[in-house]
């Protein structure tokens, strides 16, 4: 926050000095006086001419100063945009409920690029159309070609017909959750605010799919440190040599990191992932991935990409109509496998819980590979509960959430990580509006039943929550179309939005470090 660059208390003004040629004019004719003064020290002043002159001077000198205090735009005032974590939120990093202002923006308006158009780079292809075409070496016991089919949507779903409405089925697809890098990637090439001119733009978005280029080597134990970076210092080598990059050292320069942030800072060559992040040149861009570090500004989270890509806005309307007046038949549900290997493991109590309240919970055991992409069992679970249990994944975060909230599912929490302060750009603001936190803790020691503090939900307090999550879903999707929906924006959308205002915010004087 700027402040004011006056004193609170001003100083008193200095003795002004009666001056010693000009007589004691009377105040109640400032231009005789006026006259007077400047007849005394300049005689030509009697010139008619010379008077003219004078007259016509001081008028323009008053008019600029007039005009000089209009506000130089009737323009309405830009609102803030808020970082994905701004300083209240590390004030308040303990509260139950974090506070997090965003609006819905769901609906698109035509016009301009108000933030500025963006400028895509031409990387070499060894940094993303080559990853894609040797899809079968990045996963170390399957091919991936198929995950990464229909541009990057994945296999259409089959046998989900007896699950969706029949002509909403073609819209569904065996989607990747680590695929964000390609669908970013194509809908930004058609983007209404590309331009091809760099000397236009106001962002400029790297395409490099740092994911895939990682994940190749993160489950090989053999991997050195150098083969996981590589791919990464080849992007920076190319990028750190582009004009535009020089020009604001990487501030006005964004991409996508199809992964969780954490598979990027690797810290010391023995660990997981890769160090990307911690590169040099890394540091000023902005970074979009399914998981964020909540305090890296740079960081921004933005949705796992689900199985639902609607190909229209009547998709969209139609989807939200069918969640809503879905007849639940669960109070909630948990899906989810035990993590043997893990100590206390929290998963392994929920299916416990659920078990023993199994007249209101229903409860999907995914050990093994059942709820792997090819099922509508989870999908299904989801719409027949009225909320949905919610642990952490493998990170804080996981896919479950959007999947459980696109069927019109309440989330239930127990890490405010896991959402509250990951997609700012794409929530209420209001936790409380959409969602249920259950200190895990108190579950643990079974000082809270989950089962209690649900029932404690009135019927009309659940279809509030409910539309709320609805209302919601545009911006959790990515739409099918490579130039998005007709009016409504999706996560795509959502993210790009925010970008250019992030940017704009940035260029203000005094903001970057």
């Amino acid at each position: 926050m700027l402040l004011p660059l006056s004193n609170a208390s001003p100083s008193p003004e200095p003795q002004i000095k009666k001056p010693k040629g000009p007589p004691d004019f009377k105040r109640n004719d400032p231009f005789k006086s006026l006259k007077a003064f400047l007849a005394a020290h300049y005689p030509s002043f009697n010139q008619p001419r010379i008077c003219l002159f004078l007259s016509i001077f001081f008028i323009q000198i008053l008019l600029l100063v007039a005009f000089r205090s209009l506000p130089l735009s009737l323009h309405r005032r830009r609102q803030h945009f808020p970082s994905p974590f701004s300083t209240r939120h590390h004030q308040h990093l303990n509260q139950t409920v974090a506070t997090i202002a965003t609006a819905p923006s769901i609906v698109k308006e035509e016009g301009s690029c108000e933030f500025g158009k963006i400028f895509v780079y031409e990387l070499p292809s060894a940094l993303n159309k080559e990853l894609v075409s040797n899809c079968d070496e990045l996963n170390p016991w399957s091919s991936s070609c198929a995950a990464l089919s229909n541009d990057g949507f994945g296999p259409v779903a089959t046998g989900i017909s007896s699950v969706v409405p029949e002509n909403l089925s073609p819209a569904w697809y065996w989607t990747d959750q680590f695929v964000s890098e390609i669908l970013v990637h194509n809908r930004i090439l058609n983007h209404k605010c590309r331009t091809q001119d760099p000397n236009n733009a106001s962002a400029f978005y790297i395409p490099f799919y740092a994911g895939l280029a990682v994940g190749k080597f993160l489950f090989f134990n053999y991997s050195s440190a150098k083969e996981r970076d590589s791919h990464c210092e080849m992007m920076l080598k190319w990028v750190q040599d582009q004009p535009y990059f020089q020009r604001n050292d990487g501030w006005d320069h964004f991409m996508t990191m199809g992964r969780i942030s954490w598979d990027f800072r690797r810290s010391k060559d023995k660990d997981w992932g890769s160090s990307c992040i911690y590169k040099q040149g890394m540091r000023n861009i902005t970074r979009l991935l399914i998981e964020r570090n909540p305090w890296d500004y740079f960081d921004v989270g933005v949705p796992y990409p689900t199985g639902f890509h609607p190909r229209r806005d009547d998709d969209v309307v139609q989807w939200q109509d069918f969640v809503r007046n879905r007849n639940r038949k669960n109070l909630f549900c948990f899906a989810g496998a035990k993590r043997s290997l893990v100590k206390n493991d929290f998963r392994g109590l929920l299916l416990n819980h659920c078990r023993n309240a199994s007249d209101s919970c229903r409860v999907v055991d995914c050990a093994g590979s059942k709820c792997s992409n090819g099922t509508s069992l989870i999908l299904e679970t989801f719409l027949d509960s009225s909320f949905c249990l919610q642990p952490r994944g493998d990170s804080f975060t996981r896919r479950s959430i959007f999947d459980c909230m696109i069927a019109g599912s309440i989330p239930v929490l127990f890490w405010k990580r896991s959402a509250y302060y990951q997609y700012e750009w794409f929530l209420p603001g209001e936790p409380e509006s959409y969602s249920v936190f259950i200190d895990r803790n108190e579950v643990k020691n079974g000082t809270t039943s989950i089962r209690k503090v649900l029932e404690s939900y009135s019927e009309e307090k659940i279809k509030r929550m409910r539309e709320k999550v609805i209302e919601y879903i545009p911006k959790f999707v990515y739409a099918r179309p490579q130039g998005g929906l007709e009016t409504i924006k999706d996560a795509f959308d959502v993210a790009m939005d925010g970008v250019l205002r992030r940017f704009r915010e940035q260029g203000q004087p005094g903001f970057r470090w």
